[in-house]
């Protein structure tokens, strides 16, 4: 059984010049976490969506999915307070209704651009290894700040990038979540870092470039180019 949980119930503070969250801003009338919903509700080996939403928000959003008949959305359930409050959340609803070997694949619901094969090949990695994230490798120069000031400059043909989806069998990020609660860290920027640090390890596989995360003004745009430029593909063959 493959589950995916959308968090999508931050407010996107660097989207500020908006009236709204940023995964309800809408291109062609479309909000963001819909085409995001939309790349996993046609993926046949996904079996169901749970979508973690802004509480004010969930009836908005509630509409839109019945409005594009996305129906492997099995349930809407509030976010937290932070991003990692949120998956919880999430993972608390599948883990009310599915058994602790089910593969959860977590995902932003402001990252629309994943491709239907990275997920594809993320949830046969996962269901075969036990877990996968999928990553790019870094394009530019990471530097790295220590605690005495000084810079490290690491190996850039061995630095990636994680991004989603991120894929854990239930009862393995249950249980890094319940320790997290218990020791009350609630700043784990996503959930690979979760697992690493509760010693889990975990499989990757390469996503591609365009898989970007909409946190910007920028962002906004190069995900418009990204979809005029696919249909664009798609009508002259390119």
């Amino acid at each position: 059984m493959n589950i995916a949980v959308i968090y999508a119930g931050g407010m996107g503070s660097r989207l500020h010049n908006y009236s709204r969250p940023k995964q309800f801003i809408e291109f062609r009338s479309k909000p963001i976490v819909i085409y995001t919903i939309e790349i996993f509700q046609r993926i046949s080996a996904v079996d169901g969506i749970v979508v973690v939403c802004l509480e004010d928000w969930i009836p908005y959003l509630r509409h839109e999915v019945e409005k594009y008949n996305l129906d492997k959305v099995l349930h809407i359930v509030p976010g937290g307070r932070k991003g990692q409050d949120s998956i919880y959340n999430g993972l608390v609803c599948v883990k009310d209704h599915y058994p602790d070997d089910t593969m959860v694949l977590i995902h932003d619901g402001v990252r629309p651009l994943a491709m239907d094969k990275t997920i594809l090949e993320c949830i046969e990695v996962a269901n075969e290894k036990g877990n996968c994230v999928v990553v790019v490798p870094a394009m530019e120069t990471i530097v790295v700040e220590g605690e005495n000031g000084d810079w490290s400059v690491p190996n850039r043909s061995n630095c990636y990038v994680a991004r989603a989806p991120q894929c854990f069998r239930l009862g393995d990020v249950m249980a890094a979540h319940r320790k997290a609660l218990k020791e009350e860290k609630h700043d784990f920027i996503d959930t690979c870092t979760m697992m690493k640090y509760y010693g889990y390890k975990f499989n990757t596989i390469l996503g591609t470039a365009e898989n970007i995360k909409i946190t910007t003004p920028a962002d906004c745009f190069m995900f418009r180019a990204i979809i005029e430029a696919r249909e664009e593909g798609v009508v002259f063959g390119l």
